[in-house]
């Protein structure tokens, strides 16, 4: 689409990955979805609480920090990412976190336009 003198570029076969672990294991997240194929990440950090203290009984110490790590990444990668993210961020196991991935309707960002040549003779 073209406002004015200026191109909008939208992406609409993305998806977003939410993946929320202890405080330590952003790095981890990151790491794995660009060795994957994802081209960026964005972690912000919280606090949790909920169900911290029933899995105490099972001589589970989950932490109350939290980081949460995002990432948009096209429909055709996101499995792949997802299964890579959570072997290695070990989340079958009880209390080190939660990923869900959700649809995106569109996004827009910057890209060069090699790239955008490149998709379109795709």
């Amino acid at each position: 689409m073209i406002v004015g003198r200026r191109q909008i570029t939208t992406l609409v076969d993305v998806e977003l990955i939410t993946c929320i672990v202890q405080k330590g294991v952003a790095d981890i997240v990151t790491k794995v979805a660009f060795e994957a194929g994802a081209q960026g990440a964005t972690v912000n950090y919280a606090t949790g609480s909920g169900v911290r203290e029933r899995l105490g009984i099972l001589g589970v110490a989950v932490e109350a920090e939290k980081e949460i790590v995002q990432i948009i990444v096209s429909s055709d990668q996101v499995d792949r990412i997802f299964d890579v993210i959570y072997l290695e961020a070990k989340l079958d196991t009880p209390g080190m976190g939660f990923m869900y991935v959700t649809k995106l309707e569109k996004a827009g960002t910057y890209i060069p336009l090699e790239i955008l040549e490149k998709i379109k003779s795709n």
